[in-house]
């Protein structure tokens, strides 16, 4: 089958952030299962001088290509919700969102993309029900995994080169809940965007949750998500992926992780900064404790939580749907892009606007932060007064702001 992957190659459009995760998991996995994929950078502002020539290019792609399959990671607005009905209207190409971070994203996009796909996937049992409360029925319950490739046996305690590890990006309650174990005497070596080492490769990662004694997951939104809407908990793939590559997991709970995995015997969880200084201590003073979960947490990955079984089901997901829809015209309507394209400009009155924003976000956050503060200003904006709409051609965030998006 052929299937065209929309995503950012690199995390957040950035190189110095590595690899996207979707872009490293997904697209493997993917290939084996015996699908013929390309990749479509979304986020790589550098490819495209502006959101009409990126959306030009999608829909050139699927008519030149003529791929089964389409699969979008959507970070804002990138796609136009016209250029997937454009898609859905031809036809003969199956279109599936991947809807990550629903917990907070379901209110602010995905419910208002949902309607333009033949079919999407969540991460949030939860938010099943508010997409079928909201008229979408076509939705499939899905999660992070673990890369197939990478699964490995653990190996003892014993052998372990770190004590303490986390890898990902410094921000929200990490570094506090880090730091309460650095004040009891206890070692943590971080590695990612923020801590003083950087970020690391992603073939780096899996190598130190298997040589870590315990691997820590952090189960916070990120920190805007925490300062405004706190409490959020998500599960994160690094549930899967330390397990799945020998590690143990000693992860901040989040709801649902009990239906993935027996907590306390194939993963362990903490709620509070004693009670993981508590469980850290256990199982760096109880090494049989450690290394029995950390096989049993092996074992139920490799056998439940890969992405070669997340990828498969997907796949069956998003074709079967497709062919519950109309039959379509075969053929893109490229007079339907122009349209949409011509309603993508930026008037005098959008341009002082952008310029007013720009200025006063820049004397508040600097020169370098404040053109990016203020795309966010706009689209807090938005989607709030504005809803679908900030998702179309006409979207006022896309139209003011493309290189800060």
């Amino acid at each position: 089958m052929r299937i065209l992957f929309i995503t950012g190659c690199d995390s957040y459009g950035d190189a110095k952030r590595g690899e996207a995760y979707e872009h490293q998991n997904f697209l493997p996995a993917l290939r084996r299962l015996g699908h013929e994929v390309e990749v479509l950078d979304s986020l790589q502002r550098s490819d495209y001088p502006s959101f009409i020539e990126l959306n030009r290019a999608v829909l050139k792609k699927v008519e030149e290509w003529s791929p089964d399959l389409v699969i979008y990671v959507p970070v804002l607005y990138e796609i136009w919700t016209e250029t997937w009905d454009i898609l859905r209207r031809c036809g003969t190409t199956a279109t599936m969102s991947w809807a990550s971070d629903d917990s907070w994203k379901y209110l602010q996009s995905s419910r208002f993309l949902a309607k333009h796909f033949d079919a999407c996937a969540t991460t949030y049992s939860d938010k099943v029900a508010k997409y079928h409360h909201d008229g979408y029925n076509r939705v499939l319950q899905s999660q992070w995994a673990a890369d197939a490739s990478r699964i490995q046996a653990p190996m003892p305690a014993s052998e372990c080169e770190y004590d303490v590890s986390f890898v990902g990006a410094r921000y929200g309650n990490r570094s506090k809940f880090v730091q309460a174990l650095t004040a009891t005497g206890i070692k943590v070596d971080c590695f990612g965007h923020g801590w003083p080492s950087g970020p690391i490769a992603g073939e780096e990662i899996a190598p130190i949750f298997k040589r870590s004694k315990i691997s820590l997951n952090f189960s916070g939104s990120g920190k805007w998500i925490e300062r405004y809407l706190p409490n959020r908990r998500q599960i994160k793939a690094r549930v899967f992926e330390v397990p799945g590559a020998g590690g143990f997991l000693l992860s901040e709970w989040a709801p649902g992780m009990e239906q993935l995995f027996d907590l306390g015997e194939e993963m362990d969880v903490f709620r509070t900064e004693a009670d993981l200084i508590e469980k850290v201590k256990f199982y760096l003073s109880n090494p049989e404790s450690r290394d029995r979960c950390a096989h049993a947490g092996y074992q139920r990955t490799a056998n439940e939580h890969t992405y070669d079984l997340r990828m498969r089901s997907l796949v069956e997901f998003a074709i079967e749907q497709q062919k519950k829809m109309p039959r379509g015209t075969g053929t893109i309507d490229w007079d339907a892009f122009e349209q949409a394209a011509s309603r993508h400009k930026i008037t005098p009155v959008l341009a002082l606007l952008r310029k007013l924003l720009v200025k006063g976000c820049g004397v508040i956050y600097g020169k370098k932060r404040g053109p990016r503060v203020a795309r966010r200003v706009s689209f807090e904006f938005s989607w709030r007064i504005f809803g679908e709409r900030t998702y179309s051609s006409k979207g006022l965030p896309g139209r003011l702001f493309y290189y800060e998006s």
